[in-house]
């Protein structure tokens, strides 16, 4: 019964579902790799350079990530808006890649020259050590070289070729990291020569992914033609970077007032905090990986109720696969903070702060994408403004008033309620609503699972209570999971997906 009214799912429909659930499989194994040497980056300079070297650190990362988040200036989303829709003229292809790598190293090198300039003012307004100011001016040239490694993964992406852009964007990026951290940790330098081993590490990835991501795509990036594509190219991307920069005082104040208000060994112990929390991210970046693409395909050939289809589908898959993580985040979060250090605990209540934005953000699914890829752009970009001064407000206050726990708090609910509100807009314009009773089931189950890690926490002691926690709190999340009821799509999309894997690692295809 439950496989006929699989059967019963559209052809388009089903092929949407398996291409994004595919593309987010390849992408979770990316993403989870990332996060493990991210990971590992995070704890060798931990205890490595002790908490206030390592803050400083951490804050000028943390600057320097935000701005590799503006230097594309609305590239990313912009090449998957247009090299889907131009599938079928490779010179249209080209003449946009040529315009986003150009955008891209323009806007390096001015940041890379503001930065400079202004170190020693940032320096004054945060941390106040020396360090920080040569630490930031290097990660000030790094900003352009992650713009270029990203601009070449999101070609990958745009044409639907999920493995290069893990490879690069998900991997290669942070074990670059790995290896120029740690080979100057080994060589004796300090921070500073952390951030130059980092940055000539990255130097070498962004040479590389230029040719090769032409090589593979067919996508060679040229200026011929530019002139008359520049002006639909900027008309999207322009609104889009204004909103990355909203998203900036919406989403990431709090890294800024962390440093600013507080103290260094603060920042560090929040940068502990974001490393987990973005562990919590993975489901709705895998799910968001092919997402874009195909809703560009879907919206501009006029087939909305199979988007809103698939929307749906996709968002209950990413409530499904983020409900175990966050359960786990949540009972074992001082256990997996201890691991950075001793007084790196603190930041468990900030931790579970932060937790509520992610659930909110992953229980709406890919909001921002879907208004970009159905045009409503400036709508985002409005909004995330308008959320972003509101923030800004708010998240200083908290500060004061709470501390790190302030901080989470700012963001967690700058998340909560631009997300609600994305949803809202996409009904309003579109007619897109992915709720129904259905993702009740996963939540029913995540609560069940909860309560059995938490008893498995009080009665096994130390770490040893995590890997057992998190096994049994699997089982139990499957098995409330299968009484209760798999809608089914979702079984549509493992059956289809088991199906695929099992015939690759048959005798015959190795």
């Amino acid at each position: 019964m439950r496989r006929d009214r699989a059967e019963s799912v559209p052809e388009e429909e089903r092929e949407a579902l398996v291409r994004i659930a595919h593309g987010a499989v390849v992408t979770s194994a990316g993403v989870s790799g990332q996060r493990v040497l991210t990971t590992a980056v995070e704890v060798v300079l931990a205890r490595g350079l002790g908490p206030a070297a390592y803050g400083v650190y951490a804050l000028a990362w943390r600057i320097a990530q935000l701005l590799a988040t503006l230097v594309t200036f609305g590239s990313v989303p912009t090449l998957q808006r247009y090299l889907p829709a131009y599938r079928d003229d490779p010179d249209r292809r080209a003449v946009v890649a040529g315009l986003a790598y150009a955008t891209t190293v323009t806007f390096g090198l001015l940041m890379a020259a503001g930065i400079w300039v202004a170190a020693p003012w940032l320096d004054d307004l945060t941390v106040g050590r020396p360090s920080f100011v040569s630490t930031m001016r290097v990660f000030g040239a790094l900003v352009g070289l992650l713009g270029v490694v990203t601009v070449g993964a999101a070609i990958f992406r745009a044409v639907g070729a999920a493995r290069g852009e893990v490879t690069f964007n998900k991997l290669l990026r942070p074990a670059a990291r790995l290896v120029g951290a740690v080979a100057a940790l080994w060589a004796g330098y300090s921070v500073v020569g952390v951030a130059g081993g980092i940055l000539v590490c990255t130097g070498v990835l962004a040479v590389a992914v230029v040719p090769l991501a032409a090589r593979t795509t067919g996508i060679t990036p040229t200026f011929r033609g530019a002139r008359g594509e520049a002006r639909r190219f900027f008309d999207h991307a322009a609104p889009v970077a204004m909103s990355s920069l909203g998203s900036i005082f919406q989403n990431r104040i709090d890294v800024l007032l962390v440093g600013a208000l507080l103290s260094a060994a603060a920042a560090g112990v929040y940068n502990a905090v974001l490393v987990l929390v973005t562990v919590a991210w993975i489901p709705l970046l895998s799910f968001n990986q092919l997402l874009p693409p195909v809703a560009s395909d879907l919206h501009a050939d006029g087939r909305v109720e199979t988007l809103d289809a698939v929307y749906s589908s996709v968002t209950r898959l990413i409530v499904t696969t983020v409900v175990p993580i966050l359960a786990v985040l949540l009972v074992y979060g001082r256990a997996l903070l201890a691991v950075f250090g001793p007084t790196f605990t603190q930041g468990y209540v900030p931790l579970v702060v932060y937790l509520g934005g992610v659930f909110v953000g992953s229980a709406v699914g890919a909001t921002g994408w879907l208004l970009m890829m159905t045009d409503h752009q400036y709508a985002r970009m409005a909004l995330d403004w308008l959320l972003a001064a509101l923030n800004v407000g708010l998240t200083y206050a908290f500060v004061l008033r709470f501390g790190l726990a302030g901080a989470a708090l700012g963001t967690s609910l700058a998340i909560a309620i631009q997300n609600w509100i994305q949803v809202l807009l996409l009904r309003r314009f579109e007619g897109l609503w992915p709720f129904d009773r259905s993702f009740l089931t996963p939540v029913a189950a995540g609560t069940v699972a909860l309560a059995g890690m938490w008893a498995v926490r009080l009665v096994v002691p130390g770490l040893a209570a995590v890997p057992v926690g998190v096994l049994a709190g699997l089982v139990l999340y499957v098995a409330v999971l299968d009484v209760l009821g798999v809608d089914p799509r979702d079984r549509l999309v493992i059956r289809e997906l088991a199906d695929r894997y099992a015939s690759g690692l048959r005798p015959g295809r190795l």
